[in-house]
């Protein structure tokens, strides 16, 4: 028998009293977050939830988000956690998809309730109820039900091949796909991280990234609850406000994805709260994660707050964490490290033979956390795994230490004139740029070359380069082909709710 909620009833046992979760002036030890996870996984089988069946939460990052996930899987039950920004059609197709039998969601989030009410299947629904929410009439908060539940230890049995977690990919291409975790892949990847990060029970964790995702889930949640960390939760990502945290909490772990530490730097720089000082006497790991981060960004944010940043790789088929830059060793600017235990890496054609050393290949990986495959979809399911590998559809070179270096993903490669582009490496040398605070390339059709390569760049505060100087300073850089041809100014440049620039919107 093996289950997720062991992340949370272990260090239950171990640190009863300690601070596990706190969000403003709230606060949960590791029993009472347990305690309420036991009721909520004894509301689940009052409502007749069978070990196997799917229940959805949408809900920020709060305090009740930790026990009603940690529930679900003491129910037996499979946590779909769903994106906090859907509209009600997705929320309904989510649902719909998944086919949960019950849905958690946030007080005052109409599209969520709307949603379900758009979902006959889903039988349940349960309102959490958080501070200054507006309570929709004849729905059951989440305090109100869980009054008679009993708080003592439950835990249905599962098997470590069962699934626990059901990811949404974020649906670039057709409709989001449910890639389904196992309990085994979840633990083991969490447990994998613990020695990367050289994890302490007495870590302060600042979590911005949100716990939907599985960078957040994982990393955070799941590896800081194992680990008897402390986990600060902000609710919404706001550079300035985290700067204060860290420094006020005494945070020691700080995860994000490349924009977060481009915000907190842009913050900072323009007199926000924070200094280099204040951040390096308390921060002990930065973690970046999520989408390949800029050498100029980790530049920058070692010079302006004397913290250097380590980088990881992985997706939400991957549990999520594949490689990362150890502490124990020097890291590779611009590298997203080496293969952490367990985990097999090599780079493919589209054949999926092995490329010769030094080429750029495809990314296919193997190992203790790789998906069961995509719910109900077979045949997306065989495009991608063979064999045991995934393949994850980002192109990357290998040195000769076997460190791995994104080149970039297979789909926004540009082909101008039959040359390939790759996009991170103009971005990377516009980033150089002293006038350049953040860029995004993309490729737009053109009927002479095919595609044409165009940057859309947010200045630095008080810069005015034009973009024919941005584009000369490519051409002093870069092969001609690959110098933009068209620049794009914005005051700001479009982002999930992860963080990750959303480049089919510039398109």
């Amino acid at each position: 028998m093996l289950n997720l909620s062991m992340m949370l009833t272990d260090s239950a046992r171990r640190l009863p009293g300690k601070v596990a979760v706190r969000q403003g002036c709230r606060s949960m030890t590791y029993r009472e977050v347990d305690q309420r996870a036991n009721q909520v996984a004894n509301l689940l089988r009052d409502r007749g939830i069978q070990p196997g069946d799917r229940v959805a939460i949408t809900c920020p990052n709060v305090l009740e988000f930790p026990p009603v996930y940690f529930g679900i899987l003491k129910a037996g039950a499979v946590v779909v956690p769903l994106n906090t920004m859907l509209k009600r059609p997705e929320v309904a197709y989510h649902l719909s998809d998944s086919g949960a039998r019950a849905y958690f969601c946030v007080i005052g989030d109409a599209e969520a309730w709307r949603g379900f009410a758009d979902t006959p299947a889903c039988e349940h629904l349960v309102v959490i109820d958080t501070p200054g929410g507006v309570l929709p009439d004849g729905v059951p908060t989440l305090s109100d039900v869980l009054q008679d539940q009993p708080a003592e230890d439950v835990l249905v049995p599962t098997e470590a091949t069962d699934t626990a977690v059901i990811l949404y990919t974020s649906g670039t291409t057709g409709k989001p796909k449910g890639a389904e975790l196992t309990h085994a892949n979840l633990v083991l990847n969490a447990m994998a991280t613990l020695p990367l990060f050289e994890a302490r029970q007495d870590d302060v964790h600042l979590v911005t990234l949100p716990l939907f995702h599985s960078f957040g889930q994982t990393v955070q949640l799941n590896a800081g609850f194992a680990a008897g960390s402390s986990l600060v939760l902000l609710p919404r990502f706001d550079p300035r406000a985290a700067l204060q945290e860290i420094v006020t909490r005494g945070v020691t772990f700080f995860a994000g994805v490349p924009t977060m530490y481009w915000a907190l730097l842009s913050a900072a720089e323009s007199g926000g709260a924070g200094s280099g000082t204040d951040l390096a006497a308390v921060l002990r790991v930065a973690v970046s994660g999520g989408a390949a981060l800029p050498v100029e960004v980790l530049t920058r944010f070692q010079e302006v707050f004397g913290v250097g940043i380590r980088e990881g790789y992985g997706l939400s088929e991957t549990s999520p964490t594949v490689t990362f830059n150890r502490l124990d060793r020097a890291g590779r600017p611009g590298s997203i490290g080496l293969p952490i235990w367990g985990m097999e890496l090599r780079l493919v054609d589209q054949d999926w033979h092995e490329v010769p050393a030094g080429q750029p290949g495809e990314i296919a990986v193997r190992g203790h956390s790789v998906m069961k495959g995509y719910l109900g979809r077979p045949e997306a399911t065989a495009e991608v795994l063979r064999d045991g590998w995934f393949r994850t559809g980002d192109i990357a070179t290998r040195d000769e230490d076997g460190f791995y270096f994104i080149v970039d993903r297979a789909k926004d490669l540009i082909v101008r004139g039959g040359f390939n582009v790759y996009p991170r490496e103009i971005e990377e040398t516009l980033m150089s740029h002293p006038a350049v605070s953040l860029v995004a390339v993309i490729g737009v059709p053109d009927e002479r070359a095919g595609e044409e390569v165009k940057a859309f760049v947010i200045r630095r505060p008080g810069a005015t380069i034009t973009g024919e100087e941005l584009i000369g300073w490519c051409r002093e850089h870069l092969a001609v082909y690959k110098a933009p041809r068209l620049v794009e100014f914005r005051d700001a440049l479009p982002m999930n709710s992860t963080g990750k620039l959303l480049k089919r919107e510039l398109r």
